[in-house]
Formats: structure tokens, sequence, C-alpha cells
């Protein structure tokens, strides 16, 4: 009995991890799968089976390119991190941090920034808030630690995916 609970589980949990991708069916027994509602002619049947294909298309173009727009975040809070990091260590000092910083694509300006606790972020949306830099760095590495667990659990995704991708076609 607790094997049949665990076992249970397990598949609610892989439901659950997946959720919102529907689980193709392998169809084995080709007499039972026609005698199913809706699938009264070879052609409706065929016509399902495509529509759920098309979905399935739908669904991993999304999550592709949600999953290159996180691959691109990660180094950018990455390499904000350790902007960060260096002006933690040079805020202790009095001499200004000589840099280039981007204007436009391929533009750069030469500055000199002096030593300061507050830095302003970039969130979005024509959105841009001042933070005290440890307030900043506790933001970006929460930041870092979702994008990174979102990426794993798109992967998983992408691949479930592509699993049912297969069965669909076998079928």
């Amino acid at each position: 009995m607790a094997a049949t609970i665990d076992n249970s589980n397990a598949v609610q949990a892989t439901k659950k991890k997946h959720l919102g991708i529907p689980e193709a069916v392998f169809v084995e027994d080709v007499d039972s799968f026609m005698k199913q509602p809706g699938n009264e002619t070879a052609d409706s049947a065929l016509r399902k089976l495509d529509e759920q294909y098309q979905k399935y298309k739908y669904m991993e173009l999304n999550l592709s390119q949600k999953k290159l727009r996180l691959k691109s975040q990660i180094p950018q809070i990455t390499q904000t991190l350790e902007i960060l990091r260096h002006m933690q260590k040079k805020k202790e000092t009095t001499e200004p941090m000589e840099t280039h910083f981007l204007l436009a694509d391929n533009v750069y300006c030469k500055a000199s920034v002096p030593p300061t606790n507050k830095v302003c972020l970039w969130l979005g949306a024509n959105v841009m808030l001042e933070y005290d830099i440890d307030e900043a760095q506790a933001l970006l590495e929460k930041n870092l630690s979702t994008a990174s667990r979102n990426l794993e659990t798109l992967e998983d995704d992408l691949d479930f995916l592509r699993d049912q991708f297969t069965t669909t076609e076998v079928s």
C-alpha cells in the first residue's frame, strides 16, 4: 500500500513539475484508439494528433525564447555583481575609480567614479532604483539564484516536451 502511495505521489510530482504541458498518449492499440470519442475517422484522429503536435511546437518556441532570455540575463547579473564587489572594495579609499561605461551599442565613455555607498540598478520597464551597495548585492544574488533555478526548470520542461514530440510523432 505504501509503495502505491509513493508511486502516485511521484506521478503527481512529475505532472506538477511540467505543469501546462499535456502528456502525449502513446497509441499501442490502434483499434481501441479509433473507438475513442472524437476518433470516428482516420482523418479526424490524424487531425487531432497533428493539432497536438502543433501545440507542442508552439510551446517549444515559447520555452526556447525564455531560455535564451535567461541565458543572456545570467551573465549580465553576474557581471553586475562583480562590479558591485569591486565598488565595495573601492568605497574604503578616497581615490576615484576609473572606468568605461556603455553609452550606446559599441560606444563607450570614460568616467571617473568617486567612492560611494549608493548604486542605481536598472530594473527594466524604464525603472531605475537607487540602492545601498549591500542591498543591491543581496538583490542581485537573489535574482541570480532565481534565474539559474528557472533555467534548470526550463531545460527540464524542454526535455519533457521533446519526449512528447517523439511520442506524438511515433503515434
